[in-house]
């Protein structure tokens, strides 16, 4: 059950996601990918905010948790999820492991993104 929770949360997220980012480029141009970044903020915010509820509402169901968190954030943004992850290490005064996984995720992810391209680009063979 709690997968079927979360596909149904992610679609709606997804769906979420794609109103913002074509309402952003139309309002503003694509010039900017303000939609994205819109998208990343607002999903931190909200994930700040279920964070400090189901902390003072620890009651609420795991599947309520998973659908609004896992569910309709993560289909709407990860990068919720990668703020949540950060910050608690922050609150935990882990700042060493914080910086590598802020900087780590971040470097990384775009080197990832390029070895990605030039495998597609050079037709499967790693450059």
């Amino acid at each position: 059950m709690p997968y079927l929770i979360i596909f149904l949360g992610a679609g709606i997220g997804g769906a979420l996601r794609h109103a913002v980012n074509v309402a952003a480029a139309r309002a503003l141009g694509t010039g900017f990918p303000a939609g994205t970044m819109i998208v990343n903020l607002l999903g931190s915010f909200l994930m700040g905010l279920l964070a400090g509820y189901f902390l003072f509402r620890p009651g609420l169901s795991q599947d309520v948790r998973l659908f609004l968190t896992t569910g309709v954030l993560g289909g709407f943004t990860t990068f919720s999820a990668f703020s949540l992850d950060a910050a608690l290490m922050v609150e935990r005064h882990q700042y060493g492991l914080a910086a590598a996984y802020v900087g780590g995720s971040v470097i990384a992810g775009v080197g990832a993104l390029f070895l990605g391209l030039a495998l597609f680009r050079s037709g499967g063979q790693l450059p």
